[in-house]
């Protein structure tokens, strides 16, 4: 079975299946943010099925394209509502004139936390139709790399067959760079029916909430804390001490890659501002004040950019791989 596990840090990786795979692996692949694509058989019923198996032998796969992309570039979301725009959500085992249950339409996540945020565009998706929208979503099975002659045949054979209309490609190309300036403006509208008012103040507005009057400030449970806009996790228990400053105070992030440090020169004061990498939230500053037995800095953060989960809870809510960090 020819899966390779998705590099750790940023690199995620989903398979979608629309249709020939000549066309949308390299529809898919000139998205800005998607690191490389790779054509091949998904969720049949058969060990390591050549092409013959298939088209003309029951094998029951979807031909799919692996697709790696780099979350702090390109969300999910954004890489299947472009996905949505170069099939026909609507048919069964057909796309454009391919017939058959191999040309069928399908979303295959190896990660259970996508299948909330699949689910969640399936449904925004459905409410464009009168008929229901017939693409799978399901984990992925039973998956092997396609042949070499199928890799990138687009780029080979400038000229082979495509069910994908050039002007796609040409808006493919273009999409990432649209969607950093949409979609900025439409995931705030989102936030702000989804956060408290105080909670959209600090992460958007770069607000500073009240000291010593939020949760968190001298909560010292152990858990996680993530970023209250998107889940992503920031902190840990273990790295957080009582600073007396009325704020949850930290020695460091769970990883530098989850955080920007930016100059902030506001209010007259020269301070280091610490935002989430993956949402782009406040989370409040950072200062060379704390203990020098943890390194001598303090992340001061807002309890309002912040969520907790407990402990007793991060297993079966999708956390438990950071348990050891609380040794």
């Amino acid at each position: 079975m020819s899966i390779d596990t998705a590099a750790s840090g940023n690199i995620k990786e989903i398979y979608l299946a629309g249709g020939c795979f000549w066309g949308t692996e390299k529809y898919l692949s000139q998205i800005k943010g998607i690191v490389d694509t790779e054509v091949g058989y998904a969720n049949g019923n058969t060990a390591n099925p050549a092409y013959e198996d298939v088209c003309h032998r029951g094998s029951g796969h979807a031909e799919t394209v692996r697709v790696r992309y780099d979350q702090n570039e390109i969300s999910l979301e954004f890489i299947l509502r472009l996905f949505y725009d170069v099939i026909d959500p609507l048919t069964i085992n057909r796309q454009g004139n391919d017939l058959g249950p191999q040309y069928r339409t399908g979303i295959y996540y190896t990660d259970e936390q996508d299948r909330e945020i699949i689910v969640s565009s399936l449904t925004e998706l459905q409410k464009s139709f009168d008929k229901p929208v017939r693409i799978e979503a399901m984990p992925l099975q039973n998956y092997f790399t396609a042949e070499n002659y199928h890799q990138q045949y687009l780029d080979k054979n400038p000229h082979g067959y495509c069910h994908i209309g050039q002007e796609k490609f040409e808006k493919a190309r273009q999409a990432q760079d649209d969607y950093k300036m949409s979609d900025k403006a439409n995931r705030k509208e989102i936030l702000k029916d989804s956060l408290t008012a105080l909670q959209y103040n600090v992460t958007q507005n770069n607000a500073t909430e009240p000291p010593f009057r939020k949760e968190f400030y001298n909560n010292f449970r152990e858990g996680v804390y993530l970023d209250v806009t998107t889940g992503e996790p920031l902190f840990v228990s273990s790295d957080k001490f009582d600073s007396s400053c009325g704020w949850p105070s930290f020695s460091k992030p769970i990883s530098c890659d989850a955080i920007s440090e930016l100059p902030d020169t506001s209010h007259g004061m020269r301070r280091v501002e610490v935002r989430s990498k993956k949402g782009d939230a406040h989370l409040g500053h950072v200062f060379n004040d704390g203990p020098r037995e943890t390194g001598g800095l303090r992340y001061c953060i807002n309890s309002a950019s912040l969520t907790f989960i407990p402990k007793e809870e991060m297993e079966e809510r999708g956390y438990g791989y950071l348990l050891p960090l609380l040794l």
